[in-house]
């Protein structure tokens, strides 16, 4: 489908997801995804069929990426509106449809509509700040997306437990220094932390993202992954993120985390 067949609305354009020949709409307005986003699609773990759910979707960056890893029926959910519209776009400038249908709601009403525990995967890149005024400086789209004003993390949890199926995996990311509350959240309501990685920027700096795989109703039995490095001693992304990026090889874990 050409872009032409796209209709962009004003300030909108159209990106390279560098794989796949996949394409998205983004717009400066209204806070363009990152590299969170991309990471979150190659560590989460997605079976090969069934249903998989993508909360705060967004512009639909994630449930798009992981077409290249599954044939399963993708869904995301967005509050935003525009977001919502631009997605649904997204969707059809790539030519997925068939696989993936982007809903405009609230994720904590969610289960209202599909009921308990029908997803087998759920994947989910939330607003990672609490509200602390500093919200009220930015427009909107980017307000919601950085703060806890749509949802907060705990709801965002409890929506997870809701609507994974027993034994299902939710992949999530996040900021390090919320982890001890994302894991305590999620053991309290039956969501066992499985596999854990860092994300540093350079070798010598602290994680500025954690990459976190639960399991509903697992076992306690967590793994450390090896921590991930944006950027070695010359700048440049090492090989491992040129790999995610570029589509050299599909970067995917190893193994499954144990029951």
């Amino acid at each position: 489908m050409t872009d032409q067949e796209v209709i962009l609305k004003e300030s909108e354009r159209v990106d390279d997801l560098l794989s796949h020949n996949l394409r998205i709409i983004q717009s400066d307005e209204v806070f363009s995804f990152s590299m969170d986003a991309v990471l979150l699609a190659r560590f989460a773990s997605v079976p090969k069929r069934g249903r998989i759910l993508d909360l705060c979707t967004g512009n639909g960056v994630v449930p798009i990426l992981l077409t290249t890893r599954t044939q399963a029926s993708l869904e995301g959910i967005e509050i935003q509106p525009r977001l919502a519209d631009m997605a649904r776009r997204s969707v059809q400038l790539n030519e997925l449809g068939e696989s993936i249908h982007i809903r405009e709601g609230d994720l904590r009403e969610l289960v209202k509509e599909t009921g308990h525990a029908v997803y087998d995967a759920i994947t989910v890149n939330p607003p990672y700040m609490p509200l602390n005024g500093s919200d009220l400086k930015m427009n909107t789209h980017q307000a919601m997306a950085r703060h806890e004003i749509g949802c907060t993390l705990e709801e965002v949890i409890q929506a997870c437990s809701r609507l994974v199926r027993n034994g299902g995996k939710v992949s999530m990311v996040h900021r390090p220094q919320r982890l001890g509350e994302i894991i305590s959240l999620m053991r309290e309501y039956k969501l066992e932390p499985k596999r854990i990685r860092m994300v540093h920027p350079r070798a010598h700096l602290e994680a500025n993202m954690v990459l976190i795989e639960a399991m509903k109703d697992g076992k306690p039995e967590v793994r450390m992954l090896p921590p991930l490095i944006v950027y070695n001693e010359q700048g440049s992304y090492c090989n491992e993120i040129m790999e995610i990026y570029y589509g050299q090889q599909d970067v995917e874990r190893s193994k499954e985390g144990g029951n």
